[in-house]
């Protein structure tokens, strides 16, 4: 395949020839093969395809959720290229049988894929990490919905099992909340009636910002004794943000931290549940400008479909979480067109620098050698965003009559798995051809990550150094388990 006439990230205009699903050549003029199928992008971006390391794709246990199958789907018709599968499923994956029949799932995936394990009281490390694992985590430390909570010591043995059985370079994320800071006055009084009716303004208060910083400090104190990555997953805070930066670990961000706040509990009810929760609309403004700025590493969705009815109950009942594979990247495209935002920026936190913290060296980046994981974007066309016009079966979205901007065409290592007819808008998706990521590059990843990443900031200067600081290991420390994302 030859792609003709696109404009990268950077603004070059550079034709791209793709051959056994790598790119071969990236130059400003390529002349066309005989009976080479050529692509003309003159009206288009040409921009990496995301990688979204934090989805839920409910399966085993809660097909009518989402699958393999309806989840690639929404990925691929939202840009994504590769996904990063939670743990806490039913079995959840704690096992190398767990993993397996997860793993078996993937058949019909469109996209690339990577799992992780979860640890558990009953976890097998030894099995778990004769998988191909993509990482560790969301580690959750507290008892919860789905049984996946685990004590402050046993955090401690899995980082250490991570050093001395895994044997290779596992990253660790997080979710950081200190449950012992939670206002339980919040939601004992008047919680309003159920789905939009509910006040859940509430939830915020409960689950508040202060837990959050102080979890993420405590699990950054554990990080700094060990050689071991930690990444904190679905970072809400800025004071949480900024403490990453003083150290050697890394974070992610969500779009509806991005771009909701505590003033859309009103309209949303329990569509706006989600743990970590909603933070004031001062705190949403820092977070966004700490995206914009470089601070933050990585943007992904924490995908975590509900269906309509099960989110139809109070504030109490309601599972949290919301969906957001799909709109991840026309939201953020909506954002550069608004000036909010760089076209790079967004290039390098949902492609370029996933793949570097992660250690992915065939992905994030549209030069030769990498996988032709692709996305074409047409910004003049810009389309509001509706829950029928998305593919997960979750059938909502918390950004129902947002302005975005949807891909085009995606591929995936040169292989067209979705296209959107420019008439009509109607969806094509191809065959599924997901592998995992971690199989495929098992050689790379068991490299030194940091000499790693080092390498490619260096070239890329994304991002500064950062130093880590001297601090020691809390005497006690509490942790919760997000319920239900």
């Amino acid at each position: 395949m030859l792609i003709s006439g696109a404009t990268l990230a950077d603004g070059r205009n550079r034709d791209v020839r793709i051959g056994d699903g790598t790119i071969v050549a990236v130059e400003p003029e390529i002349p066309p093969r005989e009976s080479e199928e050529t692509v003309d992008a003159s009206q288009c971006h040409l921009l990496p395809g995301a990688i979204d390391t934090h989805v839920h794709f409910r399966v085993p246990g809660d097909p009518h959720k989402e699958t393999w199958k309806t989840g690639s789907r929404s990925a691929a018709a939202g840009g994504v290229t590769t996904v990063v599968d939670q743990p806490n499923t039913a079995p959840p994956t704690v096992s190398g049988a767990a993993f397996d029949e997860k793993a078996n799932l993937t058949a019909e995936s469109l996209v690339d894929w990577g799992i992780n394990g979860g640890v558990t009281p009953g976890w097998e490390p030894e099995t778990l990490f004769d998988r191909e694992l993509f990482a560790l985590g969301e580690v959750f430390l507290a008892d919860s919905t789905g049984e996946m909570g685990i004590s402050a010591d046993r955090f401690v043995e899995a980082v250490e099992e991570v050093e001395e059985v895994a044997q290779r370079n596992i990253p660790v994320t997080v979710h950081a909340e200190d449950e012992s800071l939670f206002d339980e006055d919040a939601v004992d009084g008047d919680l309003g009636g159920v789905g939009r009716a509910a006040k859940s303004d509430q939830w915020s208060a409960y689950r508040r910002a202060e837990a959050e910083v102080a979890a993420i400090r405590e699990a950054l104190e554990i990080g700094a004794e060990t050689s071991t990555h930690i990444h904190i997953a679905h970072t809400s805070t800025p004071e949480g943000i900024d403490a990453v930066a003083e150290t050697d670990a890394t974070c992610e961000v969500t779009p509806h931290h991005m771009f909701l706040s505590r003033e859309d509990h009103a309209r949303l009810g329990t569509y706006s549940r989600m743990n970590p929760p909603l933070r004031d609309e001062s705190r949403r403004e820092e977070v966004f400008r700490r995206v914009a700025d470089g601070t933050v590493d990585i943007i992904a969705t924490d995908h975590a479909p509900h269906t309509a009815l099960e989110k139809e109950q109070g504030l109490r009942a309601a599972p949290s979480g919301v969906p957001g594979v799909e709109t991840m990247l026309p939201l953020l495209f909506g954002s550069v067109r608004r000036g909010e935002l760089s076209l790079e920026r967004v290039r390098d936190v949902t492609a370029l620098r996933p793949a570097e913290v992660f250690g992915l060296p065939q992905k994030g980046v549209v030069e030769v050698g990498r996988d032709a994981d692709l996305v074409f974007v047409n910004f003049s066309r810009g389309a509001e965003i509706t829950a029928g016009a998305l593919h997960t079966k979750a059938e909502w979205t918390p950004f129902e009559g947002w302005e975005g901007v949807f891909p085009e065409r995606t591929l995936v290592r040169g292989q067209t798995v979705y296209k959107r007819d420019s008439e009509t808008g109607a969806s094509a998706f191809g065959t599924p051809l997901g592998q995992n990521v971690r199989d495929r590059w098992s050689v790379s990843n068991r490299q030194d990550s940091s000499q790693f990443v080092g390498g490619i900031l260096e070239s890329a200067g994304s991002r500064s150094p950062k130093y880590r600081r001297g601090i020691s290991k809390p005497s006690h420390y509490h942790w919760m388990r997000t319920e239900g994302d």
